[in-house]
This record gives C-alpha cells, structure tokens and sequence, in this order.
C-alpha cells in the first residue's frame, strides 16, 4: 500500500511539474485577427509548442512569462522569441531579412512565424526533410499563395492602386473577423471565438498545404520532365508534349523556363484529351493575359512544314486529323 501511495504521489508531483513547465504563447486579447491566429496555429505545430498554452493579454507582468510573444510586445527580437510588428521602427519583409526571396510585403506576426519557422512547420505537416528540393518549393508556395494575404491585409495593404470596382469580403481574414463578439453583444468575450479561428485557419492551411503537395508539386513535374525533354518532340523547342491531359501548367511553364534558363520560348502545348483526341494550346504572354506568344496559325504552318519535309511532328500522334484546339 505505502509502494502505491508513493507511486500514486509521484505522478501528481509528476504532473505539477509539467503543468508548471508547459510553454506558453503570448498573443493581445481583445479584438483579434487572421495573423496572430495564423502564428499561434503554425507554432502549435512544433513539437516543443504542441501543448502550448496561448495567453492572451496585453499585461506586461505576465506576458513575462511566456516562452514567445507574437503580435503583443513591441518587440521584434528572433533571439528572444519576440515577433510584434506594431513598433513604427518595424518595415521588415521577406525579402529585407531573406534577400533570396522576392517579396517585399511587410510582415505581419503570421509572416514572421513563417519565416523563422515555416520549414519546420512544413517539416512536420508533410513528413518531407529540409534537404528534399520539394520542402522549399512548398515553403515558397505557401508563403506566396497563402501567408502573404495575410500579412497584406493586416498591414492595410491594398492589391493594386487607384479604387477597387467591388469588394472582397470572404478572404480568410475577414471570416475570422465574423468570428469577434459584435460591436453590440451583450457578450465580449473573444475566447471562443479566438479558438475558433485557431481551428478555422489551421483547416485552410493544412487544406492548401495538402494540395500543393499532393497536385500542384505532381503537375509541375510534369511540365518540367515535359520541359527537358522538349528537343525530343520537336526540332524547334517550341512545342511541349504534356504526358497527361488536365494538368494545370501555365504557372508551371513560367516559372520554370526563368529556373531552367530556356533559351527558345515554348509557344505551344499538346496533350490528350479524356476522349483520346489531341488539344494544343497557344501558350499566352503572360498568367494575365489574353495575348498569345503565337497565333495558332503558325502551328498549322509549322504542322505543314514538317509534313512536307517527311518528319513527323510528333511521334506518338498517329493520325493529326484528330487535334483539336
């Protein structure tokens, strides 16, 4: 009996002492938004943060206390774990503190987290290794398709110059807004709400996290094998065999001739359809735009040419009656 006290005693001392060291994340209470949810999400994905508790206050004395600060403190100190990006000294960006990188948004408390800590955030969502080419592609991806929205909006960021011909009022900031008590609740606790944006904004990065790794990263291999190998359907280089049809490419192919350094601009693209047929494409100027680099009719030329020069365009296509655009 005295062994089972002492064993039983020992686990409630046990206990206490990881109550007392469990870490602690220190965020502003009151009024919050999709950036300090974001960062406090992404930390919670770190092992050493994964049973964080997330102290919402704005009392100096106990945000002391905390093992990490984001969006509270005034302080933007990576060595002390200190992430504000209030202070009027702070103008920081991805770029500014990672001159590889291109964007030169000003960061948000999410952008900061980000930054210092997205590839091991990433590391543990998608079980990939820092030295794998695909963790930085995805590191980059998520920032330029996710985070950076984040860390515009909050900093009052617009998208483009001069007035906007409508609004958007469903981005992923605005619905953790909706989640704030209203103005005229008799109710304005922000607890509940606060965790239920924790829960809506870690679904939405998972989600995207998920599709960039399970269908935009297969794509871009696609076009990339495509893209090397591109001599082998053509003479030209200016034509691109995709092996599947249904492949969104057009970001791929732009990206990758700057990575690849492709000296002749690809000007058309071929695939199959569900049907069995052939489709070409004009590859477009730009992602923006509706101006092609060529007009179809140059393909028809260039059909015609290797026709009458007895060189088959295109090996694999056996009867070219069967393309369609």
């Amino acid at each position: 009996m005295d062994v089972l006290r002492r064993s039983v005693s020992q686990v409630f001392l046990n206990n206490a002492l990881l109550r007392k060291m469990k870490m602690k994340i220190g965020t502003h209470n009151g009024t919050f938004h999709c950036d300090e949810v974001l960062a406090c999400f992404l930390l919670r994905q770190l092992p050493e943060y994964k049973d964080a508790e997330i102290l919402r206050s704005r009392d100096a004395s106990l945000l002391k206390q905390c093992d990490v600060l984001v969006d509270v403190g005034g302080e933007y100190d990576p060595a002390q774990q200190r992430y504000d990006h209030h202070q009027r000294s702070f103008a920081e960006s991805f770029h500014s503190l990672c001159p590889e990188k291109r964007w030169v948004t000003k960061l948000s408390s999410a952008g900061l987290i980000y930054l210092h800590f997205g590839r091991r955030v990433l590391e543990q969502l998608t079980q990939l290794k820092q030295h794998e080419p695909q963790l930085e592609l995805l590191y980059d991806k998520m920032y330029d398709s996710f985070v950076e929205e984040v860390d515009a909006v909050d900093n009052g960021i617009s998208q483009c110059d001069g007035e906007v011909r409508y609004s958007i009022s469903t981005t992923l900031s605005a619905r953790v807004g909706h989640l704030n008590p209203r103005w005229n609740s008799s109710d304005q606790d922000t607890e509940e709400g606060f965790h239920k944006a924790l829960a809506l904004v870690g679904a939405e990065f998972k989600d995207r996290l998920d599709f960039f790794m399970k269908a935009w990263l297969p794509a871009r291999e696609i076009v990339q094998q495509a893209v090397q190998s591109r001599y082998q359907v053509d003479p030209s280089g200016e034509l691109l065999l995709l092996a599947q049809g249904g492949c969104p490419w057009k970001e791929h192919l732009f990206a990758l001739e700057k990575e690849l350094k492709v000296d002749v601009l690809i000007k058309f693209v071929l695939y199959p359809d569900q049907s069995g047929h052939w489709r070409v494409q004009c590859v477009p100027a730009g992602l923006n735009t509706f101006q092609n680099r060529c007009a179809f009719s140059c393909f028809l030329e260039t059909l015609s040419y290797r026709d009458h020069q007895h060189t088959l365009l295109l090996p694999s296509i056996s009867d070219v009656k069967d393309l369609r655009v």
